[in-house]
C-alpha cells in the first residue's frame, strides 16, 4: 500500500516549521501511506501487515478542501483504522477471519465527514441553505443558549486580531460568555455594533493594543481561552510543544494501578452483528468532539446515553429541561444536535445535584465506557475522574474505558488550560499556514477551513476505545484514552504528512471555486463556503442514487432526517457501521432509562 513520498522544508512558502510535497500523490494513494505511517506509530495498534492489506481508499485525486493541509486523508486513514480494529473484534467474537475481510474508506466522505454538521437535511430541506436563508435557528441563536452570539460584538468575540506584536496573531475566544472577555479587554460588551465587520473593526482597535504574550498572560490570569497564533516550529519550541510531542496521536493505556479485573468477551446479540453490539457507553460531553466519540461507537453498534445538563448554555442545548418527548414535534433542529445524536439516547442530568450525581453512577455501574469532555480535574471535581472509576470498576469486578478529550493532552504546563476547536488550530500552527496559503505574509492568521481538530479529536478517542476494548476482551483490566485537540492539528503539520504546493492548492480553487475565507470569520462561516464548493462538484454524494453519502431515517423527532453514512465500510453488510436510530434532541429520554 505504501508510497515513495518525500517532503522538503518550506519555510518560504508557509512558514518555520512546514514541509511541502516533493511531488504530488493522488489523494487516494497518499491516505494509504498515510495510513501506514499512522498505524506504524499507534502503540496498540495491529502490525499484521496482511490486516493493513485489506485497507482501500478511492475518491478524487486532487484535495478537496481549501488550503493545504492534508487533514481529509489522516481523518480517512484513522477511519479505516476503527475498521480494522473492528475486524479484529468481529474475529475474536465470532471467529470469521480479519485478514479476510475488506475496509473501505472513500477519501472525498472523509473531508465530508470533517463537515458533517451541515451535511444533513431535514424534511428535504438542506440544512446549510437553511442556517444561511435564516429559515431556521443557527447554532447560536436560540433562546436557551442565552445569547451568547445574539450580536454582531458577540460574534467577533470569536476571531483572529492583529496584536501588537509584530508579525503576531491571536485567536480570541469568547467561549459562551463574551461579556467578561470583552471587558478584560477594555472593551464595552454592549457596544451597539450593527454589522459584524463593525464588531471585528471594534474589536481589532482593542486588540492591537496588547502584545501578544500580554494577552497569553491575561487569559491565563482569567481562565479564559485564547492563544497566540503560532508558526508549527514556534509551537514545537514550546514547553507545552514538546511535552505533547511526547505522546502518540491515539493515546489509551491499560491502567496497571487499577484493581484487577478478568477478560470481558464481546457479546453476541440476536439481530445485530456490528462489532461493539452489546457495549453500554455514557458520554457526558459538549459540543462537538466529544459527540464525534459517541456517534463513532453508536454507529459501530454500542449503546450511548448522552448525558447533558439543560442548565447550562450550549451549542447543542434544544430545549427547558421542563419539556418532554411530545413537544419535540413543535422543536426546530439544532444542527450539531441533528447530526452528532444518530444512534444515541440522551437525558438530563445535573451534576450540581446529589441525585442526578448518584444517578449518573447508577448509569457507569453498568456502563464499558465512559466518554467524558470536560476540563482535566473539572470533572474529578465532581467524582467522576479516572481513579473514581477505575474504583468503581474493580469493585465491580469489571474493567472501564475511561476516554477523556480536551484541548492540550494528557499532561503539561497547558494541561488544565479551557480549549475548543479554534484554539487548537492557532496553537498548533494550523491558523498561520491557512493565512500563508491564502497569501498572506504578515502573520495574518485564518481558521482552516472546517472544525477539523475537534472532528479528528472525537475520531482519535473512538478508535482508542475500540482498541482498549479489544484489549479487555483479551487480556481484561480497565483502560484510560486521551485525545487533543492540539494534537489532532500538529499531526496534519509533520513533515512525513507533508502539505500540498501552491500549484495543487490553487488547482483544487480553480475546480471548487471557492468563495472568501478570512481572520474574522467563524467556523461556520467558513463551512458554508467549503459546502457550496462540495455540492457544485460533487452534486452525486448529496442526492439520492447509487453515489449518495446519505442515509435516510423516515420517522424522528423532527420528521424525515438525512445524514451523512459513517465514513467507513466494511465488506460484510450486517457489521458495517451504521445507526439504527435518527438523531434526537438532547435530553431528550426520561432519567429512569434503562439500558438496551
Amino acid at each position: 500500500m505504501a508510497s515513495s513520498h518525500e517532503t522538503i522544508p518550506s519555510t518560504d512558502i508557509y512558514g518555520p516549521g512546514t514541509f511541502v510535497d516533493k511531488d504530488f500523490l493522488p489523494a487516494p494513494q497518499d491516505a494509504g501511506r498515510i495510513f501506514e505511517y499512522i498505524a506504524k506509530r499507534t502503540p496498540g495498534f495491529t502490525q499484521d501487515q496482511d490486516l493493513w492489506k485489506t485497507v482501500s481508499f478511492t475518491g478524487c485525486e486532487l484535495p478537496v478542501i481549501p488550503g493545504p493541509i492534508k487533514a481529509p486523508l489522516v481523518a480517512a486513514a484513522l477511519h479505516a483504522m476503527c475498521g480494522v480494529v473492528a475486524h479484529e473484534i468481529i474475529e475474536d467474537r465470532d471467529g470469521t477471519a480479519a485478514r479476510n475481510q475488506k475496509v473501505k474508506v472513500n477519501t472525498d466522505h472523509a473531508a465530508i465527514w470533517l463537515g458533517t454538521i451541515f451535511a444533513a437535511s431535514v424534511e428535504g430541506k438542506d440544512m446549510s441553505e437553511l442556517v444561511r436563508s435564516r429559515k431556521l435557528p443557527s447554532l447560536f441563536e436560540r433562546d436557551f443558549e442565552k445569547g451568547w452570539q445574539a450580536t454582531p460584538l458577540r460574534q467577533r468575540s470569536t476571531a483572529i486580531y492583529k496584536t501588537k506584536t509584530p508579525g503576531v496573531w491571536y485567536q480570541i475566544h469568547g467561549s459562551l460568555n463574551a461579556a467578561p472577555v470583552l471587558s478584560a479587554l477594555g472593551m464595552d460588551p454592549e457596544y451597539p455594533a450593527k454589522t459584524p465587520d463593525e464588531a471585528y473593526e471594534y474589536i481589532s482597535k482593542h486588540v492591537e493594543q496588547w502584545t501578544a504574550d500580554e494577552l497569553e498572560m491575561l487569559n491565563v490570569k482569567n481562565g479564559f481561552c485564547g492563544s497566540i497564533c503560532f508558526t508549527p516550529q514556534g509551537w514545537a519550541d514550546t514547553l507545552m510543544g514538546k511535552r505533547l510531542a511526547e505522546h502518540p496521536l491515539v493515546g489509551y493505556s491499560r491502567q496497571s494501578h487499577a484493581i484487577p479485573t478478568p477478560p470481558v468477551p464481546f457479546a453476541k446479540v440476536a439481530n445485530d452483528k456490528r462489532p461493539l453490539a452489546g457495549i453500554k457507553v455514557v458520554e457526558l460531553v459538549r459540543i462537538i468532539a466529544g459527540p464525534v466519540i459517541g456517534s463513532t461507537l453508536a454507529a459501530l453498534g454500542a449503546d450511548v446515553i448522552r448525558v447533558n445538563c439543560s442548565r447550562l448554555v450550549d451549542l447543542n442545548v434544544c430545549y427547558d429541561s421542563s419539556s418532554l418527548r411530545m413537544r419535540c414535534a413543535n422543536m426546530k433542529p439544532q444542527v450539531l444536535q441533528l447530526t452528532l445524536n444518530a444512534g444515541k439516547r440522551t437525558i438530563d442530568l445535573d451534576l450540581a445535584k446529589e441525585e442526578d450525581k448518584s444517578r449518573l453512577r447508577e448509569l457507569i455501574e453498568d456502563a464499558d465506557v465512559f466518554i467524558q469532555g470536560f476540563r482535566p480535574n473539572a470533572i474529578a471535581r465532581k467524582g467522576f475522574g479516572v481513579n473514581d472509576l477505575l474504583e468503581m470498576a474493580g469493585n465491580r469486578g469489571k474493567g472501564i474505558v475511561y476516554v477523556e478529550e480536551n484541548c492540550y493532552g494528557p499532561d503539561g504546563p497547558y494541561h488544565e488550560r479551557p480549549g475548543w476547536q479554534q484554539i487548537g488550530d492557532a496553537a498548533s500552527g494550523s491558523s498561520y499556514v491557512m493565512g500563508r496559503s491564502l497569501g498572506f505574509t504578515d502573520g495574518t492568521s485564518v481558521l482552516p477551513p472546517l472544525p477539523i481538530s475537534d472532528m479528528t479529536t472525537g475520531l482519535v478517542g473512538a478508535l482508542g476505545a475500540l482498541m482498549a476494548l479489544r484489549d479487555r476482551s483479551r487480556h481484561g483490566g480497565s483502560y484510560r484514552v486521551t485525545s487533543s485537540l492540539v494534537k489532532a492539528d500538529t499531526i496534519n503539520l509533520e513533515p512525513e504528512i507533508g502539505l500540498y504546493t501552491p500549484e495543487v492548492v490553487d488547482k483544487c480553487s480553480q475546480l471548487f471555486k471557492w468563495g472568501h475565507i478570512g481572520p474574522s470569520q467563524f467556523v461556520t462561516e467558513i463551512l458554508l463556503v467549503v459546502m457550496d464548493g462540495w455540492k457544485s462538484v460533487f452534486p452525486q454524494y448529496f442526492k439520492a442514487g447509487p453515489e449518495s453519502l446519505l442515509s435516510s431515517f423516515g420517522e424522528g423527532p423532527w420528521g424525515k432526517m438525512e445524514l451523512l453514512k459513517p465514513v467507513v465500510q466494511l465488506s460484510d453488510p450486517s457489521v458495517t457501521p451504521r445507526w439504527l436510530t435518527p438523531a434526537v434532541p438532547n435530553c431528550y429520554h426520561d432519567r429512569n432509562i434503562e439500558w438496551l
